[in-house]
């Protein structure tokens, strides 16, 4: 008080003023209280609403036939539409329709902001929308991203989709990248290609190695029995002719391991080869000698006058 009166002001008339302003507040604030109790019985009362439409809403959407996904998309839109609604109604109890006003034309600044701030995550949620109403792909299936992950999609969100790999690890990946670049989905065809690399011996019997093969494919007891097995020669290697093995599988939603027939597959050409002494041979290296090359290693010996033998110079 002796601060304000060395400055000059008159403090009981500064006293007498905070007086009158809080006495103010304090009648606003009694009279408006009955509004202020109503609004918030409102809210409480709309985010309770909120959730049971919520569940209801998923669990009907989703028994009428609709994916998964989009019945839960279309929840969460419908929770945040009656919530937004409660609200509105708790500021209108509180005779705040201009402030409803103002909220709402500085959320659009807001949410302009944000969108140039957060263009990444902007672009997530347009693409787990499209991902979600589209269904490129939906949970269960198996895909395998552009940069390698594959695995099994166990949720899809409007941020990211959960894939889980075949050793167990989930790896989150955002939407926008499973919407911009391009990914294999190889639960959409009913079927999947086994494919097994092997080789043979330079001096094996072709035509007999390709019987043989396929004749081994054919009892493989997991591969599907309407697709015939194929074998294509590859190529020639440094110490075998190459082939590719084709077998097919079915692949859906009751059968997505097509591991098991690669291993069967496997064993079976494996053992085929064994019994009919087919050579899968190890890496061989042929060396030559001379400048030219095509010189035995013998022969190159005695022209330098060196026995093979003890090395020593005849």
């Amino acid at each position: 008080m002796r601060i304000a009166e060395i400055l000059g002001y008159d403090t009981e008339k500064i006293f007498n003023k905070l007086l009158e302003k809080l006495n103010g507040w304090l009648d606003i604030l009694i009279s408006n209280l009955p509004n202020f109790v109503l609004a918030i019985i409102l809210l409480v009362f709309t985010i309770f609403i909120a959730k049971s439409i919520k569940r209801l809403s998923t669990t009907y959407i989703q028994r009428i036939g609709t994916n998964e996904t989009i019945s839960r998309f279309l929840g969460q839109l419908i929770y945040i539409g009656v919530l937004v609604l409660g609200i509105m109604l708790a500021l209108s109890a509180m005779d705040l329709s201009k402030t409803v006003s103002s909220i709402l034309a500085g959320l659009g600044i807001i949410g302009l902001a944000l969108g140039f701030a957060f263009q990444d995550t902007a672009a997530n949620f347009i693409s787990g929308v499209y991902i979600t109403f589209n269904q490129p792909y939906k949970i269960g299936d198996i895909i395998r991203t552009h940069d390698g992950h594959e695995g099994e999609v166990i949720d899809i969100n409007l941020r990211v989709t959960k894939v889980r790999t075949y050793n167990g690890p989930i790896v989150y990946v955002p939407n926008r990248y499973l919407f911009q670049e391009c990914f294999t989905n190889f639960t959409e065809f009913d079927k999947r290609r086994v494919q097994i690399e092997c080789g043979v011996s330079y001096g094996e019997d072709l035509e007999q190695v390709e019987k043989i093969a396929l004749e081994a494919a054919m009892n493989v007891t997991t591969r599907l029995k309407s697709e015939e097995p194929t074998l294509f020669w590859t190529g020639f290697g440094d110490s075998s002719i190459n082939f590719t093995l084709n077998i097919w599988c079915a692949f859906n939603d009751n059968n997505k391991d097509f591991i098991p027939v690669r291993n069967e597959a496997i064993v079976t050409l494996k053992k085929a080869f064994d019994k009919n002494g087919i050579t899968i041979p190890f890496p061989i290296r042929t060396l030559d000698f001379g400048i030219k090359g095509g010189t035995q290693l013998n022969k190159q010996l005695s022209g330098l006058s060196i026995s093979p033998q003890n090395g020593s110079n005849k």
